[in-house]
């Protein structure tokens, strides 16, 4: 069993990717390997900081390791939030109020395209690999629907009527960008699994 540590203290994130990669793989958090530390996002791309948090991890631990980014990109706001979707209205990563503040500056804007976009670093036996997962859609005007986190509750996935955060998880993982994300991983870590046998 190929074991792994996700760099990330997000559970919603873990939980996700767990129903994802299934029995195959032994997954370890930042908590259980007793590092729960906030690393940095300062790079200028989903892809830099993806990679910065893997290489964070792999230094301090020499672990396999894994790490993602996520951003939603709304084209009416030129792309924005995008790698600034987390703390888009401060520091505290407050859902509602990214929610909000992307709301408010798209105002009666016809054009409501978006696309949430996940990058996945991975650091496995020192060699370094990058996988994304995109989810085009649009964002409306209120929120709907409890489950998911971040954008969820504004976001319809193209061809739904659904937001995310109206689905449940296994639903969600059929169509996510973090699902295709983590497919496109699984594939990868289950055929360098079967070479090493």
């Amino acid at each position: 069993m190929v074991q792994l540590v996700f760099a990330t203290n997000n559970i919603h994130k873990l939980r996700e990717i767990n129903h994802i990669l299934g029995d195959s793989f032994s997954l370890l958090s930042l908590k259980d390997i007793g590092m729960e530390i906030d690393i940095p996002e300062n790079e200028a791309t989903l892809e830099g900081n993806a990679m910065y948090k893997a290489k964070h991890i792999y230094e301090l631990t020499a672990m396999n390791v894994f790490a993602d980014d996520t951003g939603l990109e709304i084209d009416v706001l030129g792309g924005l939030p995008g790698v600034h979707s987390a703390r888009f209205a401060g520091e505290s990563k407050d859902f509602s109020a990214n929610i909000e503040k992307a709301l408010a500056m798209m105002g009666m804007a016809e054009n409501r395209n978006a696309r949430f976009r996940t990058v996945i670093a991975l650091i496995l036996d020192g060699k370094e690999f990058l996988f994304e997962g995109v989810s085009e859609g649009r964002i409306i005007s209120d929120k709907r629907g409890s489950e998911g986190f971040g954008y969820d509750p504004v976001f319809v996935p193209e061809g739904e009527t659904r937001t995310f955060a109206e689905m449940t998880l296994a639903e969600k993982n059929r169509i996510s960008h973090r699902a295709r994300a983590f497919e496109k991983l699984r594939e990868f870590l289950v055929l360098h699994a079967d070479k090493r046998q």
